[in-house]
């Protein structure tokens, strides 16, 4: 992509975020508008897919902290959109850079980013954006190198079991991937992409204006250095198409909510034979209608009678994997915890932590008359035992 793309391009309301929007906000964005136009969720639609395209590229340069500084100070030096047509800001209208005799052309940016910086062109600074540095600020280009393929992220959603115990599930994924039909080449089956005669495959052609010289991508092969004369059918030449592939993900035991698991080389396909990027699984985890977790802890609350803590008893307990008894002795106090060892998150150092179970009295709404007499004798058997005698001490009452 050229320079005058790029900065034609404004990523941040793309997302609908602001200029000075966190990383943590930009993530969001990305998040909310990549589930509500993904391809699974939108089959055929076409506007859906490109906006999902749309927002892939924009996140890709603003989560990446050095591309972000790039492209920002891009936008302050050139501002957006102001690069093209007779009196814009590098036009060839009044105060701009026109051709010979201030008339006519105007300033390509392309010449602006395609030499090096401190000889009349700003490579050096963008190149990082661009694509077009001179290693080392000499020698040919490499607008045409290998590149990297971007990382992408995705979503899945596990119950608290899985989580826990850690599951192998399915991952239905609909991204870009090298194409099959021409293995990334671009070109036909049976034909190969040729060098560029024009540009003798550097990607760059070099044109003079007086006592300069600029290059910019070669307009015969828009800069990759090839021609495919034969494009392939699936992917336009491109090398890489939308395709839906299926993986297996391992989950690991004690996975919480919103961690993010790396699946290296799983992202989009490099260019050139560069490596491909990296997927990223989100993790969401359901929540538990009798269990809760605190860290390697699973914790539960079982109600129980008083009788039950007065007197002392044993208590069935459910964990996760079945039953255990838990003894409880007289005297004990509702809101007491009890810790069961090993009944807890499996730990990805090896074993589980612990099942923390905290005992709550259970007050019967409703007392029929003979357990309200009951009570009552009770009540008085235990009279001289005052259970705020402490508070009111403290509070020297």
């Amino acid at each position: 992509m050229s320079a005058r793309e790029w900065l034609d391009k404004d990523f941040y309301a793309e997302l609908g975020v602001s200029s000075d929007a966190s990383t943590e906000e930009i993530k969001k964005a990305y998040r909310k508008l990549a589930r509500e136009n993904h391809p699974d969720a939108n089959p055929g639609n076409a506007t859906a897919e490109a906006k999902f395209k749309a927002v892939s590229e924009a996140y890709g340069v603003l989560s990446d902290p050095e591309k972000r500084k790039q492209y920002d100070e891009a936008r302050r030096l050139f501002g957006s959109g102001g690069f093209s047509g007779a009196g814009g800001r590098f036009g060839g209208g009044h105060g701009g850079f026109g051709g010979p005799g201030g008339a006519g052309g105007g300033f390509d940016l392309g010449d602006l980013f395609g030499g090096q910086q401190g000889a009349g062109g700003l490579g050096d600074l963008f190149g990082g954006l661009f694509g077009n540095r001179r290693p080392g600020g000499a020698g040919a280009s490499t607008v045409n190198r290998p590149r990297r393929g971007a990382d992408v992220e995705t979503e899945v959603r596990i119950d608290f079991h899985e989580a826990v115990r850690g599951a192998t599930v399915p991952l239905r994924l609909s991204s870009p991937a090298t194409c099959q039909t021409c293995r990334g080449s671009g070109a036909k089956p049976g034909t190969r992409p040729r060098s560029c005669s024009t540009c003798g495959g550097v990607g760059l052609v070099t044109r003079n204006q007086g006592a300069f010289a600029f290059s910019e991508p070669c307009p015969d092969c828009r800069g990759r250095g090839q021609i495919i004369d034969s494009p392939c059918g699936d992917c336009a030449g491109e090398g890489i198409s939308t395709r839906t592939r299926t993986l297996t993900v391992r989950i690991p035991p004690g996975v919480d909510d919103g961690q993010r698991i790396r699946l290296a080389g799983q992202g989009e396909p490099g260019r050139q034979g560069a490596a491909a990027g990296d997927l990223y699984v989100v993790v969401h985890v359901s929540g538990h209608k009798v269990f809760g977790r605190s860290g390697d802890d699973l914790t539960i609350t079982v109600p129980v009678t008083f009788p039950e803590l007065a007197l002392g008893t044993t208590l069935t307990v459910p964990t996760l994997d079945g039953k255990v008894s838990l003894k409880v002795p007289a005297g004990t106090s509702s809101g007491r915890t009890f810790r069961v060892r090993g009944k807890g998150v499996g730990k990805k150092s090896g074993g589980n932590g612990d099942l923390l179970v905290t005992l709550q009295v259970a007050v019967p709404s409703k007392l029929d008359e003979e357990a309200t007499e009951k009570l009552q004798e009770y009540a008085e058997a235990t009279a001289d035992h005052d259970p705020r005698s402490e508070l009111n001490e403290l509070l020297g009452r």
